[in-house]
């Protein structure tokens, strides 16, 4: 890596519809200056409208967003792989040796939401976790060393 380039980092997850959008915004709005902030799916799942009224309550926009493979995104030159579900972790592809994986995995929104009686409970699952990658996403440079 270079000094006159910004490290690049995908966060990837399975469908690339909730957790590893969540990252991304969060990364973004923390760390958009000092990074390249992908994410990706092992598949692609579309938008979850959850997640984006979630962020959207914490003031992320991420309503702009798509849901990508790995492939369809612009580099797959990577600094930093980080996987946010256990899924992606396991399914994770190869990546050349310069490229750092790390695995910090986060619960899956909508499947805690699954019983939920109405979409303000539901909503309060999908917060948690923004809450927890939020946190992570905060501290994302100390997660990189």
């Amino acid at each position: 890596m270079t000094k006159d380039r910004k490290p690049k980092i995908l966060f990837l997850c399975t469908g690339n519809s909730c957790r590893s959008q969540m990252a991304e915004g969060w990364a973004k709005h923390f760390h958009g200056e000092k990074y390249n902030i992908y994410s990706a799916g092992i598949e692609k799942h579309g938008m979850n409208a959850m997640a984006i009224k979630a962020m959207a309550r914490a003031g992320v926009d991420i309503s702009g967003n798509e849901s990508n493979v790995i492939e369809e995104l612009p580099t797959q030159d990577f600094d930093y792989v980080i996987t946010v579900c256990d899924h992606a972790n396991e399914k994770c592809p190869f990546f050349p040796a310069k490229t750092r994986v790390i695995h910090h995995g986060f619960d899956d929104p909508p499947k805690l939401a699954v019983n939920a009686v109405s979409e303000e409970e539901a909503l309060g699952h999908y917060e948690r976790v923004r809450n927890e990658i939020k946190r992570f996403a905060e501290r994302l440079p100390h997660h990189l060393r």
